[in-house]
């Protein structure tokens, strides 16, 4: 929670200021373009892994040889999958360059999420937190160096940002495959064919449900790129306001992380999710709304503090895509509800209607609106999905939403966007009137009880009544 967001405004962002949005562009295009076909690397095996090592520790030294060197395998397969995208593409030298790169640095950091499943699954979390910092810390290190040494930073290339990246996910791999080997004790590179052939049987839905959803989420760059003329710079724009949907989501992300084990446990219980799902979504769309209706109504300002170049286009994208980020935290009750109860072929028609929405309605308004036609479109389509999962989870669950608390956000809503508007007009400082509007959100979600901290603690502890 401390590192992202450091990372994300405190260098991700100064790289960008310092090469322009041309350079960045093409950057951000090419890093999305490597992570469409990322979960090849992974396959669903760091999920399969931790959970197989938990419940089973004397199987992590035939587990680790035998999934090493599959990961090596697939590995060769999504290179040879992304290479070619890119050939098709048309990138040129320097282009391929970093994209070269950004596929190995992909490969890195998907061994090393990997090794911290081992990590995990033999219960050492203190070590697990301290490599899983232990990349972005050295990549603040070594980038903050360079920006903030003042004869450098005016010579700063979007190269030495992918080459920091190299480095920092080198010596995190290395030392999480020397903790992990200290454990296994043996190590050795063989293949086991039935063990491969049966391990990717079991991964292969969730890995489709990833892949589905990579491309809804990540695409749009790449388009940018390829459908208008300015493409370079649109998507440097684009990354402007992605940058920060992509922080606010993290804080949803820990909040689905809690709510996986516990759903999990009580579907397993056969225990009735509908109250929990009940105070989740409200205690998640609450924040949701505050922190993307305020962003709106202060996008010129907000942007304009964190960039130099084409501002106002980028506010007007901003405000678009900063409102995805309701359906997104939407996505993360009733998504984690689905996956918990193992619905993943549901779940994969879902993600497949996704990609085909999206890749129309970008198809059709980027070369109209350009970055904010791709804003356009990835809101429509996480409201879309979102939509359809908490079709499918109501009719799966037979979930019951309060009446009450339905009324208890409507009327959130319009008195919230009220008294923001109120506070807009008030003649102080924008940052004063900003934070006003945060806490009047959050007050006012607390009178209603769409949040509570005795709710709060209770998710925390594991849902105990």
């Amino acid at each position: 929670m401390i590192v992202k967001p450091f990372w994300v405004l405190g260098i991700d962002r100064v790289v960008q200021n310092n090469v322009g949005s041309s350079d960045y562009g093409i950057y951000f295009s090419l890093f999305n373009l490597s992570i469409l076909f990322n979960i090849i690397l992974d396959f669903g095996l760091t999920n399969f892994n931790n959970r197989n090592i938990a419940q089973h520790k004397q199987l992590l030294p035939k587990y680790f040889s035998n999934i090493v060197v599959l990961k090596f395998l697939l590995s060769v397969f999504y290179a040879i999958i992304t290479i070619a995208l890119g050939i098709l593409w048309g990138y040129n030298f320097a282009e391929f360059k970093i994209l070269l790169l950004l596929i190995f640095n992909q490969f890195l950091l998907s061994f090393i999420m990997y090794l911290r499943s081992n990590i995990s699954g033999l219960h050492f979390f203190k070590t697990d937190s301290l490599i899983s910092v232990l990349d972005r810390f050295l990549m603040i290190g070594i980038i903050g160096f360079l920006l903030w040494s003042k004869q450098i930073e005016k010579n700063f290339k979007i190269e030495w940002f992918v080459i920091a990246q190299t480095i920092a996910y080198s010596v995190t791999a290395l030392s999480a495959f020397i903790i992990v080997l200290k454990h296994a004790k043996v190590f050795k590179i063989k293949v086991n064919k039935p063990f491969l052939i049966s391990t990717l049987k079991h991964t292969l839905p969730y890995a489709l449900l990833v892949l589905l959803m990579s491309f809804y989420n990540r695409f749009d760059a790449v388009l940018i790129v390829k459908l208008i003329p300015d493409g370079k710079i649109q998507s440097g724009i684009y990354a402007q306001s992605f940058r920060l949907l992509d922080a606010v989501s993290q804080f949803s992300l820990l909040f689905a992380t809690l709510l996986l084990p516990i759903f999990s446990k009580m579907i397993k219980n056969k225990e009735n999710v509908s109250d929990l799902v009940n105070f989740s979504f409200f205690l998640l769309i609450a924040p949701a709304i505050i922190f993307a209706v305020s962003s709106v109504y202060y996008n010129e300002e907000i942007i304009s503090l964190l960039y130099k170049d084409h501002t106002d286009i980028s506010a007007r994208v901003f405000s678009v895509l900063i409102t995805a980020f309701i359906p997104i935290s939407t996505t993360y009750i009733f998504g984690t509800l689905l996956t918990a109860n193992g619905s993943l072929k549901q779940l994969n028609i879902i993600a497949f209607s996704g990609v085909v929405a999206n890749l129309t309605l970008n198809l059709i308004l980027i070369p109209i609106s350009q970055a904010r036609g791709a804003a356009i479109s990835a809101l429509i389509t996480q409201s879309f999905t979102a939509i359809l999962q908490i079709g499918l989870a109501i009719h799966m669950f037979k979930i019951k939403f309060s009446l009450k608390k339905i009324l208890s956000i409507v009327i959130f809503l319009i008195v919230f966007i009220g008294s923001v508007h109120f506070i807009h007009i008030i003649d102080v400082k924008w940052s004063l009137r900003f934070l006003a509007s945060l806490i009047s959100g959050v007050i006012l979600a607390f009178l209603l009880r769409l949040m509570s901290i005795k709710t709060i603690f209770n998710l925390l502890k594991g849902y105990e009544k």
